[in-house]
């Protein structure tokens, strides 16, 4: 599909990639940018249309969809980062709190929108991901389950939405230099190197994005043997 012209919905697009990706919409001739947050008065990008958005609340979900009923590009942005590990988080807050944003959120937009992306002649569904969809970090070790269930959700859908014609295309990266990953030291990529990357996969008709080196090795890694991706078990 085309990107210009096109009338896309961001979830999460008051700040960081999400923001990101409303402009670089609107640069490349994105007839509507829909820009959903929760506080709709935190987006601040000019062009864009506020939209009121909690991808974990239901009923704020359906309001969107009907408020974005001309929608032809998805991009499902929002996630969040407790930064706990499995076993030595306090309780299961934090977990639970991920995967309901991560995953069922993504669940929840995916399911009100894709009869709308049917309606409009199929488009494209993007579902922004992670390097850690691939492989696992022991201390931030919930958010990885909840980005590795969020893959397999991307593939499931892919198949799914085949059928109504609309592309479904998942983002992986890296650390991505943002709020998020603020406190991280080493290489980053930019949102702008991100939102520019995705956008080209879906005017071509690509299903995965692997925007940076990082993503790249981990995903060819996937077919090896487990002590290449987790050198401590070698270590043990």
């Amino acid at each position: 599909m085309k990107i210009n012209g096109s009338v896309a919905l961001v979830t999460g697009a008051n700040r960081g990639l999400g923001a990101a990706f409303a402009r670089a919409l609107l640069d490349r001739g994105a007839s509507t940018v829909y820009a959903g947050a929760r506080d709709p008065s935190t987006i601040s990008e000019p062009g864009v249309i506020p939209v009121e958005l909690d991808i974990t609340d239901p009923a704020s979900v359906a309001a969107a969809a009907e408020r974005c009923g001309d929608a032809t590009l998805v991009i499902n942005n929002a996630g969040i980062s407790r930064g706990s590990a499995l076993l030595g988080a306090p309780s299961l807050d934090a977990a639970r709190a991920e995967m309901e944003t991560n995953f069922f959120g993504t669940l929840s937009v995916s399911r009100a929108f894709a009869p709308i992306l049917a309606r409009n002649g199929g488009g494209a569904l993007v579902n922004v991901l992670s390097v850690l969809s691939f492989v696992s970090a022991p201390q931030i070790g919930s958010y990885s389950a909840s980005k590795a269930a969020a893959w397999s959700l991307t593939n499931a859908l892919r198949l799914e939405l085949r059928e109504q014609g609309t592309l479904v295309v998942g983002v992986h990266a890296g650390y991505i230099d943002t709020d998020m990953a603020s406190q991280i030291t080493g290489p980053k990529i930019s949102p702008q190197e991100v939102t520019a990357q995705t956008l080209d996969a879906v005017e071509a008709g690509r299903p995965e994005v692997l925007a940076d080196a990082l993503s790249r090795d981990v995903k060819a890694a996937l077919s090896g043997d487990l002590e290449v991706l987790y050198p401590a078990l070698r270590e043990a």
